[in-house]
C-alpha cells in the first residue's frame, strides 16, 4: 500500500489510471481481470485494462446515503444483494439500520438499472481462480469498495486487489483487510473529497459509461475478420 510521488492534482481519470497501471502491473498475473465501480471508476479502469492486457467489466456496488444527507454513506449494496451497513458511523449518528429501508429499496432499483443499462443480457464476468483488481477514482469512506471486495470474495479469486489513485488515509486503513493487496499512488493527509485531487472531476453520464464499455469490448474481440476483401472485378 505504499503510495509514492505523483503530480497532483490528476488531469482526469484517465491519466490517473496511466499512472496507477504500472502500479498495479506486478498484482495482475494470473488471468487477470479489472472491474471497475461505477461511475468514475470506469475511465481509471479501462486505461488500468489496456495496459494490462486485461478483461475489463463494471461491478455494480451503490452507496447508501444518509436520509437527508445522500454524500454522507453509511453503507453500500453489492450486485449479489448484499447490504454493508458502516455500523460504527450510524452509532455515532444515533441512526438505526430500519431508518435506512427506503433508502436501501432506492439504491437497490438503481442498481438494477444501472446493471440493464450497463451490461444488457451479457453474463456476470468469472472470478473464480483470477487476479481480480477492483478500481475505483478514489476511496474517501471506503463503505463501496468494502461492498465491493466482500462480494467478489466469496466468488473465490486467485487474488483480490483494490488499486486507487487516490484515498483517505483511514479508509485504506480500514480497506486492509479486504483484500490481499490495496494499490494508491496517493494517500494525502488533508484529504477532504476524492473530486479535490483532479482537475477534470466532471460527472459521468451513464452514455458515457456505456460507450467505454462498448469501445473496450470492441477492442477485445480484436479486428473484424469476417468482412471479406473487396476485389475488383476487372482488376
Amino acid at each position: 500500500m505504499n503510495p509514492v510521488p505523483v503530480s497532483l492534482p490528476f488531469t482526469n481519470r484517465s491519466e490517473a489510471g496511466r499512472h496507477l497501471a504500472e502500479r498495479v502491473r506486478p498484482y495482475a498475473v494470473d488471468d487477470p481481470i479489472v472491474l471497475a465501480l461505477p461511475r468514475g471508476g470506469v475511465p481509471v479502469g479501462a486505461e488500468l485494462a489496456e495496459r494490462l492486457g486485461a478483461d475489463f467489466d463494471v461491478l455494480m456496488v451503490r452507496k447508501i446515503g444518509l436520509p437527508g444527507h445522500p454524500e454522507t454513506g453509511v453503507g453500500a449494496i453489492a450486485e449479489d444483494g448484499q447490504v454493508i451497513y458502516d455500523d460504527r458511523a450510524l452509532a455515532r449518528m444515533r441512526v438505526p439500520r430500519q431508518a435506512l429501508s427506503d433508502t436501501v429499496a432506492t439504491e437497490r432499483d438503481e442498481l438494477d438499472r444501472r446493471r440493464r443499462a450497463y451490461r444488457g443480457e451479457r453474463p456476470a464476468p468469472r472470478i473464480a481462480g483470477r487476479d481480480c483488481v477492483v478500481v475505483d477514482d478514489g476511496v474517501a469512506t471506503g463503505g463501496t469498495a468494502r461492498a465491493a471486495l466482500r462480494m467478489l470474495r466469496q466468488a473465490g479469486p486467485s487474488r483480490l486487489v483494490l488499486a486507487v489513485p487516490v484515498a483517505a488515509p483511514e479508509a485504506l486503513e480500514a480497506l486492509q483487510e479486504e483484500a490481499d493487496d490495496v494499490v494508491v499512488l496517493t494517500a494525502p493527509e488533508n484529504f477532504q473529497a476524492v473530486g479535490e485531487w483532479y482537475r477534470d472531476f466532471d460527472q459521468l453520464s451513464d452514455d458515457t459509461v456505456i460507450g467505454i464499455l462498448s469501445e473496450r469490448e470492441r477492442l477485445s474481440r480484436g479486428p473484424d475478420v469476417s468482412r471479406g476483401v473487396r476485389i475488383r472485378a476487372d482488376q
